[in-house]
């Protein structure tokens, strides 16, 4: 079976992508530093335990798996990290990129799938945001990347590597079967951090700002089931193989939920109540960031059907039920 190189495949997203290519009939082969991933997650395919900023070791798993085609994941994606700590932004997710596309063209593996985000555009409201808003970065993490965007655009002109860049937004759910899901060490995505704070395991969630311009004051996000999201990876990855142009495509489900709507939901579908309090903006939150993903329904033939709130809320807490990766 071809083999995929998958950077980040031990963590959240990587670990789902590593699922659904090997239902494919694809062999997975991941590249993690453990970071912020979880070997336990490694469970489709061979597991390379490296860092992207070593291209020798790079180099090494190229050669001995010769993959045709790169699923790249790995990234610090804190925006209040970013917004403390710019330089490890820069130095981890842009350097650690291009040391990548070099030993990916190096090693004459020309199919390229990057896992962007929608904070490459910044704050533009009221407006379903497409691939052609224009991108203004509200913090490092964003910024970062973008500046791969324009690493992979210009590697292509110089050495014909194609690829297919996704941004996507707010990523929730879990493989329904339970065999991987979601785990952060600290865990700071709402979701999850809401179905802690429901089943006692920390304290109450923390609504960070309450005075946004939106109905009920809170910010807004496009959530995409986290199951929808790699099956579109698989789709941009048939679509390089296919032979056709890189390409750029928004992934989210194209409706925004509120904190609050989310709490919510997450009170209707684990019939408790969710203890919450409010705090202080966050710097670097939007208000409201909500995806126009037609192109890639379009063009790849993709539909969220997973992704509305209640289905990924139900995903969600069958897997924090079912339990966390332990170190």
């Amino acid at each position: 079976m071809p083999n995929v190189m998958v950077t980040g495949g031990a963590g959240y997203i990587g670990s789902h992508a590593c699922k659904v290519l090997a239902r494919e009939g694809l062999t997975p082969v991941t590249y993690d530093n453990l970071s912020t991933g979880w070997q336990q997650a490694v469970k489709f395919g061979p597991f390379e335990q490296g860092d992207l900023l070593d291209r020798a070791r790079l180099d090494a798993v190229f050669a001995q798996h010769n993959p045709v085609a790169v699923m790249h994941f790995a990234a610090l994606s804190q925006v209040g990290e970013a917004m403390a700590k710019p330089g490890l932004y820069w130095r981890n997710n842009v350097e650690g990129s291009l040391t990548l596309i070099e030993a990916a063209v190096a090693a004459g593996c020309m199919n390229f799938v990057f896992s962007s985000t929608c904070a490459t555009y910044g704050e533009h409201d009221n407006i379903v945001l497409d691939e052609d808003t224009p991108q203004q970065p509200l913090n490092a993490y964003g910024a970062s990347k973008r500046a791969i965007e324009d690493i992979l655009r210009d590697f292509e002109a110089a050495y014909g590597l194609r690829h297919v860049i996704f941004r996507y937004f707010n990523v929730a759910g879990a493989d329904p079967e339970t065999e991987v899901g979601e785990c952060h060490r600290p865990e700071t995505h709402l979701i999850p951090v809401m179905l802690e704070a429901i089943d006692g395991q920390r304290p109450a969630l923390t609504i960070h700002g309450d005075d946004y311009d939106t109905p009920d004051g809170t910010c807004i996000r496009d959530y995409v089931h986290v199951m929808d999201l790699v099956e579109a990876h698989v789709l941009g990855l048939k679509w390089l193989q296919d032979g056709r142009e890189s390409r750029v495509f928004n992934l989210g489900s194209g409706k925004g939920f509120s904190v609050r709507e989310v709490i919510d939901a997450s009170r209707a579908v684990t019939n408790r109540e969710v203890p919450h309090s409010v705090g202080p903006r966050r710097p670097g939150d939007a208000t409201k960031l909500v995806s126009g993903s037609t192109r890639a329904a379009a063009e790849l033939g993709w539909s969220p059907g997973r992704s509305t709130m209640q289905q990924m809320i139900t995903d969600a807490w069958a897997w924090h039920r079912h339990g966390p990766y332990e170190r």
